[in-house]
């Protein structure tokens, strides 16, 4: 078995060696050098350069190192990717990273709930000023996206007590969140919100979605949490909603450069939160192991999940 693997930004050689301890003895791994169009019968990337994703006779299926496949999806429509539509593209599931996602977005909503933020500012004002404890009963929390790491956040939020609702592109009859979906359910899950959690793959159905008309449907003072794409938030209007009261701050894990540019004016807005990217960070063991249980799973004919809809992007 020959399986190319492109260049992960941490420590490639240490990321290879864990797949490989998941593989029988005797496949050949091997990290991807620009020119190397040698026959591989799987390819695991992410963020690949187009000229990596060129139509190789005998490829079986490419994974895609992480659960978002827009990078991957971006690299396709070069002129340089000439992958046949017949390779599966696969995403990770999961993969450590959904523990990881609900922390992040459980510790958000409650530091700002909490008012912990008010609480600092008093501490550096060396005032001891007690604040109204708010009621999670009352508090309406809305997650855009309710795919396995939607789903999960949804589901600690209801745990502690706040009414959780979601927002999904298909209807989840199965799921214990309420959910709209569709275009038609956009305004009723919107309506009242204090909290919006954007998880939503991005496509060209999704970039800029985060926009002034979305904030002005939301309870006024609602705060926006966002941890899927940069390119979902349209940044000028996220700053006007603020200023303007319509929305009381945003906590954003991703932008849409990245890194932020000092001169950003996020960097600047004190009810703006920023973390690099880091919500939810691939762990190499489970990322690998599932990526080797899926790959001996297709050698023996087996159905797989994770299978990209490219007509969907996700």
């Amino acid at each position: 078995m020959e399986i190319l693997f492109y260049a992960y930004p941490h420590n490639a050689a240490a990321w290879m060696r864990s797949l490989a301890s998941h593989l029988p003895n005797g496949t050949h791994i091997r990290l991807w050098q620009p020119g190397d169009n040698a026959h591989a019968d799987h390819l695991i990337t992410r963020n690949p350069s187009p000229e990596l994703l060129i139509d190789r006779p005998g490829l079986q299926a490419v994974f895609n190192l992480g659960a978002g496949v827009d990078g991957l999806m971006q690299a396709l429509q070069h002129p340089a990717a000439t992958l046949s539509d017949h390779v599966p593209l696969i995403r990770l599931e999961d993969a450590g990273m959904a523990s990881q996602m609900v922390d992040y977005v459980v510790h958000a909503v409650l530091h700002h709930h909490r008012r912990f933020d008010d609480y600092e500012a008093s501490r550096r004002m060396g005032q001891w000023t007690p604040l109204p404890a708010p009621d999670k009963g009352a508090v309406e929390i809305g997650i855009l996206g309710l795919g396995l790491l939607g789903t999960q956040v949804a589901q600690a939020l209801q745990a502690l007590g706040f009414k959780v609702r979601g927002w999904s592109r298909q209807p989840k009859p199965h799921n214990d969140v309420p959910c709209q979906s569709g275009a038609e359910g956009m305004a009723t899950f919107l309506t009242g919100l204090d909290y919006l959690v954007n998880l939503l793959p991005l496509t060209p159905d999704t970039e800029n979605i985060l926009n002034k008309k979305m904030f002005q449907q939301l309870a006024r003072g609602a705060y926006l949490i966002n941890v899927a794409r940069g390119a979902h938030l349209v940044e000028d209007d996220l700053l006007s909603a603020i200023q303007s009261g319509d929305l009381s701050g945003a906590r954003l894990d991703v932008t849409r450069t990245e890194p932020l540019p000092t001169e950003h004016a996020f960097w600047r807005e004190p009810r703006i939160s920023i973390t690099p990217h880091i919500s939810a960070v691939n762990l190499m063991e489970p990322c690998m192991k599932q990526i080797a249980g899926k790959i001996l799973a297709l050698s023996r004919g087996e159905l797989i999940a994770g299978v990209v809809d490219r007509s969907r992007g996700y």
